[in-house]
């Protein structure tokens, strides 16, 4: 689950973050307003949606304008620069070119800005452990700094026994080309970070840029917050963040029913049980030269409602012109999938190809159940057999 940059920044500064003074706004009015109790002389307006790049972002409506992150220098820019951002669609390079409508901004302090560096905790699958990444390459793409300059990251793994100690901190300080007292301030904003990393089940947080000011403070110039989806039932406070304006409405959808989508690129719509079926699915797709349109994990105790209902998400996909249901029946029943399957299809109007594999517990009364439907299934004796008929069907129905 993601959260907007003001919620981020809300949340850090209770476990003391240093973050600047700011207001959310949905109107010009009330920019206006946050612009006043904040006081001047300079003031940043920041289009808040859940895309990073905003800054070099550009307006759907003006193209050839300022991007989605404007300074300005009075009350009245503030409004002006505000009505230009709220309602319009910005796109990023996370966005995509479809771009995010812009709901609200976010009114915050200036500051004097003498270095911009990077800063993010993450979990690290190859060590297993939170981990510090750290860059003086503040305000780029981490990614763009790894290609490019790889020797200016930075990686400090924190052993969960142990915990966030003091020389973690004090090593990715000295890295960061810090001194005197800067030293101090870094080892204790990292000492709050893991805090609230930890108590908050967080996936990552990201401090791009973390700003050295002129009076030596380190401050959180902008903040990213990711959670665990899995560990949302221990926080309540946050679910309730959550912008499904910013969502893809059919996961929103999918994870109402307790199912894992997520919405790919390509034509073939998958339906598997299982996240690594799911993705060996995927991969021989690919093999067979299709692409998937989908990740999409029934789960292993999925009911025939719940098979429907994944197959009416796949559906909703315009893009998708073929579907490939992939089962292997241990806890899952492969009869309860073939009448979901065969349910669905009669209920949606099926008229794109359906290539069906089910192997294990009940499969052929899965099998006799999708043969006696009368419905146009075509059946599959493997995984390869499975994509090479899904593919085959899709380009000889374009």
């Amino acid at each position: 689950m993601n959260i907007h940059e003001y919620q981020a920044k809300q949340l850090l500064a209770k476990y003391g973050v240093a973050v600047l003074k700011g207001g959310v706004a949905y109107t010009p009015s009330e920019a206006t307003q946050v612009a006043k109790e904040l006081g001047g002389p300079v003031w940043v307006v920041k289009s808040q949606i859940h895309a990073g790049g905003r800054g070099k972002g550009k307006f759907k409506n003006d193209p050839n304008g300022k991007g989605g992150v404007r300074v300005v220098k009075s009350v009245e820019e503030v409004a002006e620069n505000a009505n230009q951002m709220l309602g319009q669609v910005l796109v990023t390079i996370q966005t995509g070119p479809a771009g995010k409508e812009v709901k609200r901004v976010y009114i915050e302090q200036g500051c004097d800005i003498r270095r911009e560096l990077y800063l993010s905790l993450l979990v690290d699958r190859a060590s297993s452990k939170v981990t510090i990444v750290a860059s003086t390459e503040g305000g780029m793409e981490i990614e763009e700094v790894a290609h490019s300059h790889p020797e200016k990251i930075v990686k400090v793994a924190i052993d969960p026994v142990e915990g966030f100690q003091q020389y973690h901190g004090r090593k990715v300080a000295f890295a960061l080309g810090l001194e005197g007292k800067q030293v101090s301030t870094a080892v204790k904003f990292m000492g709050s970070l893991y805090k609230a990393f930890m108590d908050l089940d967080c996936s990552v947080v990201e401090i791009n840029p973390l700003v050295v000011t002129g009076d030596d403070q380190l401050i959180a110039l902008d903040a990213k917050v990711n959670f665990d989806d899995n560990a949302l039932f221990r926080h309540k406070d946050i679910e309730e963040l959550r912008d499904e304006s910013e969502e893809d409405p059919a996961e929103l959808e999918a994870a109402r029913h307790s199912l894992n989508y997520i919405k790919l690129d390509g034509a073939i719509g998958c339906m598997v049980n299982g996240a690594g079926l799911a993705m060996a699915t995927m991969d021989i797709i690919k093999l067979y030269g299709g692409e998937p349109a989908n990740f999409l994990d029934v789960g292993g105790g999925a009911t025939k409602e719940r098979v429907t209902t994944a197959f009416k998400l796949i559906l909703s996909d315009p893009n998708v012109e073929g579907i490939l249901v992939n089962i292997f029946g241990g806890i899952m029943r492969c009869d309860v999938i073939a009448e979901g399957v065969v349910a669905a299809a009669r209920e949606v109007s099926l008229n794109v190809p359906l290539v069906v594999r089910l192997e294990g517990t009940n499969v052929e009364l899965g099998k006799k159940i999708m043969a006696q439907s009368g419905l146009p299934i075509i059946a599959a004796d493997n995984l390869a057999d499975a994509a090479e008929k899904v593919v085959k069907a899709v380009k000889e129905a374009q």
